[in-house]
């Protein structure tokens, strides 16, 4: 059985790792400062933070991943824009489903809204099959940032 929790502070050593793993896999094409990913746990487990929510998944009470989760409002389809941030799950708790049944619950969880967005890189092939499964599809933007320290 699938359950979410919100992640809290006291999360940090069964956190960060997947954080970490997340970080150093497939998923990301570019190194993140440690600070940087401290930084994010920390407002991800601050029930004060509204721009970042941080959830733990559970898998039968064990802990299979985590999900960062923002919001915003898109123009483009005139209404609140959930952005997934982070999807994680472990290794050991793949291809067993537990990805579709995360993006279900989300869409569960967020009923109004007109848009989920998430980001993916070309490499990591596994979660394009899955998100291309749950009726995601490419936008074929490119993306430019700013970062500031």
């Amino acid at each position: 059985m699938l359950t979410f929790r919100e992640i809290t502070p006291q999360d940090r050593e069964l956190v960060l790792p997947m954080v970490q793993d997340f970080y150093h896999s497939d998923a990301v094409l570019h190194p993140v400062d440690p600070t940087v990913l401290e930084r994010a746990f920390q407002d991800a487990a601050d029930p004060g933070e509204p721009l970042l929510r941080g959830l733990l998944v559970l898998a039968d009470g064990q802990p299979a991943g985590y999900l960062y989760i923002t919001q915003c409002y898109s123009a483009e389809v005139g209404g609140r824009c959930v952005f997934l941030e982070e999807v994680y799950l472990k290794p050991e708790f793949r291809g067993r489903r537990l990805g579709s049944s995360v993006l279900a619950w989300l869409e569960e969880q967020y009923p109004d809204a007109r848009r989920f967005r998430l980001e993916v890189t070309q490499e990591n092939t596994g979660a394009i099959h899955l998100y291309q499964r749950a009726g995601y599809q490419f936008l074929p933007y490119g993306q430019m940032v700013v970062d500031r320290p």
